[in-house]
């Protein structure tokens, strides 16, 4: 598994934003899923995610991830706008599992709120990685 991205936020639903809890709000940030969601889920064969323009809240479900073993939900960690789609996901969902925090990064949104977000260190506790 790569090592957690310590400037990356995460929340409890294994999903990420690319800045430090305090440098959010404001921000027009990217979302993924952790490698640690990744590895669970397995084979990624498909990914459902929010259009730009839709409005996405924190802690909400804004999509869903499929892979070989199950379905699995999408929470957005941020409240905004998405703004842009990561259109390298629709042709090869893969990418989740070969590169979480690089090339597989879902949505960017224009975040005006956060949701409960850890730092690397808390989440990788959270999910006895440390």
């Amino acid at each position: 598994m790569p090592p957690l991205p310590p400037q990356y936020s995460y929340s409890a639903e294994h999903e990420w934003v690319n800045a430090t809890a305090d440098a959010v709000v404001g921000a027009t940030l990217r979302v993924g899923i952790t490698a640690v969601a990744s590895d669970a889920l397995g084979e990624v064969v498909y990914a459902d995610i929010p259009e730009v323009g839709a409005t996405v809240t924190a802690g909400e479900i804004c999509g869903e991830v499929e892979s070989t073993k199950t379905v699995s939900d999408l929470f957005s960690p941020v409240t905004g706008e998405v703004t842009a789609v990561n259109e390298l996901v629709s042709a090869n969902p893969g990418i989740l599992n070969s590169d979480p925090y690089g090339d597989g990064w879902l949505f960017e949104v224009a975040v005006t709120a956060a949701g409960p977000l850890l730092d690397d260190k808390a989440y990788a506790e959270a999910n006895h990685l440390a």
